[in-house]
């Protein structure tokens, strides 16, 4: 049998037995003809919610803060912009890399509460040893300073079996999303651990999300309301329309993201007035209540299948077709019982995926505040700048940072940057309204100093 296969393979690759079982639970239910989709006739739009600006000063929170746990999703590669090692030692501004503000922000809270507030990494095999030799290992408090996240097979299309690349034997593997998150904690023993610590609440996020901080006002409003999962959504734009969002269900709420979208639902699905909130990756929960789920299902929390298509070879088109089985963290929310989401501002989302991000990042149209949180410049108004760079010339990170070795442009008053072509800046340039640049005749460096607008 083609599951019996599956699950060899993965023993045979020491993956945790749970770990395997929860890949098992899934794959019955693609054979079963599963696509883990959403159509819009089964879903209603969200309403109003709870605003996080509108909380009250939490006052003293140093006690919950104490039974607090940061953990960030590090193990991204970076791979879309060409980068081979964890995308979190890149430089992401002033100098400092991704992890390095996040640790700012940590010491900085614990210096304000007195809290303990561990700092744990969910790492990949491929990111774990340089990120942890970049970290101080007192950032972890009393915990380990990570744990890994599984992997498993990708399979078949054509006849469910385990996807064989012997070019690339590396390629037939996969990770199984960012719901792992819960079968990871509680495989690595790394759950256990936290609760006879005496931690009870989890904050995750991205760690290329440098905007989203632990909020003690947020924090003590679970702890109220007593809230097992908490799940922050922001308001959707024209930007966010391929983003996941929440919705509802029988009642209930429920993320929804793109590869859940039968295609003839697309346009609803991207109808941002209709479904008003996008998720933004960054959750809480109550490690006590999600170690009685998990014990209560026999490990298997039972998120929402995603059954995502690609090729075996993703630079590779091809290659034989495969599904990658995935579940996304997000989407316990229509899973726990007592889940909410919470209205946050736009000013905790700001995370990393292309180097047009990472330029504006970079420029002024973002500030570090002395907790370390990357912000927005109160002068924007709450906007970022849109920024478009020549794929040709900026999309991996290799050719991308000559061009803008002697610093990120000034964007505080940029609308819109737009670049064509081979263009280096030089120190000190600043874009104001809308720019667009076009080197049609040969490479072009702009000189110091120089003032684009118009």
């Amino acid at each position: 049998m083609s599951l019996e296969a599956c699950v060899a393979k993965m023993r045979a690759a020491g993956v945790p037995e749970l770990a395997t079982e929860t890949f098992a639970h899934y794959y019955r239910q693609l054979e079963a003809g599963e696509t883990g989709l959403m159509p819009e006739s089964a879903l209603e739009p969200v309403g109003d919610l709870p605003d996080a600006e509108q909380l009250p000063d939490p006052g003293d929170a140093s006690e919950l803060l104490d039974q607090a746990v940061v953990i960030k999703l590090n193990g991204g590669l970076g791979t879309s912009m060409g980068m081979s090692g964890p995308k979190s030692l890149l430089q992401a501004k002033d100098g400092l890399t991704f992890l390095e503000l996040i640790a700012r922000q940590v010491l900085a809270l614990r210096e304000r509460s007195g809290a303990r507030v561990p700092l744990v990494l969910m790492n990949s095999f491929a990111t774990r040893e340089a990120s942890m030799a970049a970290l101080d290992p007192a950032l972890a408090a009393d915990l380990p300073g990570d744990f890994l996240q599984n992997k498993e097979p990708k399979i078949r299309v054509d006849d469910l079996e385990p996807a064989e690349w012997p070019a690339n034997p590396a390629l037939e593997w996969c990770p199984p999303g960012h719901g792992d998150l819960f079968t990871a904690l509680q495989t690595s023993g790394l759950l256990e651990r936290m609760l006879d610590g005496g931690y009870r609440w989890a904050f995750v996020s991205s760690s290329d999300n440098l905007a989203a901080v632990l909020e003690p006002r947020i924090l003590a409003w679970m702890a109220r309301e007593e809230a097992h999962f908490v799940m922050e959504v922001a308001d959707r734009t024209e930007a966010d329309r391929k983003g996941g969002h929440v919705a509802l269900r029988d009642g209930r709420l429920v993320l929804r993201e793109v590869a859940q979208v039968p295609d003839s639902d697309l346009d609803a699905f991207q109808d941002v007035a209709r479904h008003r909130y996008f998720n933004t990756n960054t959750i809480w929960f109550d490690l006590r209540a999600i170690a009685g789920e998990l014990e209560r299902r026999g490990g298997v929390l039972g998120l929402p299948l995603i059954r995502n298509r690609k090729t075996v070879d993703p630079s590779d088109s091809s290659s034989p077709e495969v599904f990658q089985i995935e579940t996304a963290m997000g989407a316990a929310l229509g899973v726990v019982d007592g889940a909410r989401a919470l209205r946050v501002p736009r000013r905790r989302f700001t995370p990393v995926k292309t180097t047009n991000d990472l330029l504006a990042l970079r420029s002024d149209a973002y500030e570090i505040t002395d907790t370390g949180q990357v912000v927005l410049a109160a002068a924007r108004g709450g906007s970022p700048p849109f920024v478009d760079l020549d794929p040709a010339h900026y999309k991996l990170v290799a050719d991308f940072e000559p061009r803008v070795g002697a610093g990120a442009p000034s964007l505080r008053e940029c609308e819109r940057l737009v670049v064509r072509g081979d263009v280096t800046f030089g120190a000190r340039n600043v874009v104001r309204g809308d720019v667009e640049i076009r080197a049609e005749g040969g490479p072009v460096h702009l000189a110091d100093g120089t003032l684009l607008e118009g």
